[in-house]
């Protein structure tokens, strides 16, 4: 049978480009599977002109446990040409305060393999873009069942701060971003991943299928705050949260 090694995502910084082109850099809202693949050819330490042909048979979801908040970012660029220096804007997109729980569905010894590589990896793995590493633990394990159901499964991985505040918001429901069927009519990425060669980089296009799974059927979303002894009359932390970053980044 199948089963599903689960990531957390998380950091104070990820950026999960599709196409980053011209001066524009953006971001998706959630994990790409060319993202991810990329962090585990990194982790194995596979050269960049490798075949990407053993990520093929991966099945990919990610669950949207704690939704970015998109933030603009720009950097001079330079470029010398014999004696004159042209100098211009670029602008690079990421999302702050993300977690996501991604999973990758395959047979249980090739997840074996990956999970140890996250451990020990061989290149230092980043979340999208060099200057975002992961933060630990970023490996939850292997479950021993498919990728829908470890991702409606698995545990809330959301911050205590985020998921006071979706209480008050009354938010009921995670997204999920899955990789769809063969039967299914999903929408198009361009971001299946065919070679990462810096001569020659190429993706095609997978399926995808958003859905929503109920925050009522996901272990750890109910009741959490009480059993964690804090008042849900009056919390003074409240006031700081929504607002100041620097505050909460140093307690995920």
């Amino acid at each position: 049978g199948m089963s599903t090694l689960l990531l957390r995502l998380a950091a104070p910084m990820q950026s999960w480009g599709i196409s980053s082109k011209f001066d524009r850099r953006t971001t998706q809202m959630e994990p790409t599977r060319s993202g991810v693949i990329g962090m585990l050819a990194a982790a194995l330490g596979l050269p960049r002109e490798a075949s990407l042909d053993v990520f093929k048979t991966l099945k990919f979801g990610v669950r949207i446990d704690q939704p970015g908040i998109m933030k603009q970012d720009f950097h001079m660029a330079h470029r010398e040409n014999g004696s004159k220096s042209t100098a211009w804007v670029t602008y690079r997109y990421y999302l702050e305060d993300a977690v996501f729980l991604a999973g990758l569905e395959g047979t249980p010894e090739f997840l074996a393999k990956l999970e140890l590589a996250l451990r020990h990896p061989v290149y230092p793995l980043a979340l999208g873009r060099r200057s975002c590493p992961p933060a630990e633990p970023l490996t939850l394990g292997i479950r021993d069942e498919d990728l829908l159901t470890a991702l409606r499964q698995e545990i809330w991985q959301a911050s205590p701060w985020y998921q006071r505040k979706a209480r008050r918001q009354h938010i009921s429901f995670l997204e999920i971003v899955r990789d769809a069927e063969p039967d299914e009519n999903g929408y198009a990425v361009r971001d299946f991943p065919e070679s990462f060669s810096q001569k020659r980089r190429l993706y095609h296009f997978r399926n995808a299928v958003r859905e929503q799974v109920s925050l009522g059927q996901i272990v750890g979303s109910e009741n959490t705050e009480n059993e964690q002894g804090v008042s849900t009359e009056h919390d003074p932390m409240e006031l700081l949260e929504d607002d100041d970053v620097s505050i909460k980044s140093q307690d995920q």
